[in-house]
């Protein structure tokens, strides 16, 4: 006779080893010991009558093949429609996300010096390679190679009738450029250029001449690469 089962009887993170426990495995080994779905079982804090803080969020982290990528730009009726995750767990995953990418971006009072893409890609590479549109920014810069502001220009398909230069010197001139760079990311994960790509960037360019403001670099951002058209010398 095998043993009975309680169906009744919940199964918590409190029943696992203290050492497996997420919460004691941060204190204990610090937070990068905590894997991904350890990290959203700690912000979640609690499971339900079926499942534990870490079961809920291995499902939330399957919700896609993407995993911890699709969290980063999920909506708010998206992570509620997954059993047991209601609007306070949705609310507090999503605060987590937000206060990572505020983070990711703030530098304090210090301007940044863009000396090399390399700059520009620290900058944004874990804010934009997760989208799941093609969002075209402009990062302005001073007399000398400052960011004074990046500037979102528009978000949709890569096309001239989205992307205008006169939205693009808009920006640069009320912020007083002195020269501009581009940046746009491609939700497929490849930033290799499209013949597109190029001639936006060429017709940007010729307006920049005519008003005196350099585009310096057009930046395209993927999965984790980047390309630069200055390093590639298509500009």
């Amino acid at each position: 006779m095998g043993d009975n089962v309680d169906l009744n009887t919940s199964y918590t993170i409190k029943d696992m080893p203290l050492s497996e426990r997420p919460r004691e495995k941060l204190y204990k080994y610090g937070v990068k010991s905590l894997s991904n779905a350890e990290l959203i079982a700690v912000i979640i804090r609690t499971g339900n009558r079926e499942d534990t803080a870490i079961d809920l969020a291995n499902r939330l982290l399957s919700m896609d093949s993407k995993g911890l990528g699709f969290l980063s730009d999920a909506s708010f009726e998206e992570l509620t429609s997954v059993k047991g995750i209601g609007k306070c767990k949705a609310s507090q995953i999503l605060s987590a996300i937000e206060l990572g990418k505020r983070i990711s971006t703030q530098r304090g009072e210090e301007k940044v010096k863009v000396t090399s893409p390399i700059d520009i890609v620290n900058l944004l590479m874990e804010e934009m390679r997760y989208l799941n549109k093609e969002h075209f920014n402009v990062a302005i810069l001073d007399t000398k190679n400052q960011i004074i502001s990046i500037e979102g220009i528009s978000i949709g398909n890569l096309n001239s009738s989205i992307v205008h230069p006169r939205e693009v010197f808009n920006a640069a001139i009320r912020r007083s450029a002195n020269a501009i760079i581009l940046i746009h990311n491609h939700p497929s994960g490849d930033p290799t250029p499209s013949r597109e790509d190029i001639n936006i960037t060429n017709r940007i360019i010729e307006a920049g001449n005519i008003i005196g403001i350099k585009v310096l670099d057009h930046i395209i951002i993927g999965d984790n690469r980047y390309i630069s058209f200055k390093e590639r010398s298509i500009i």
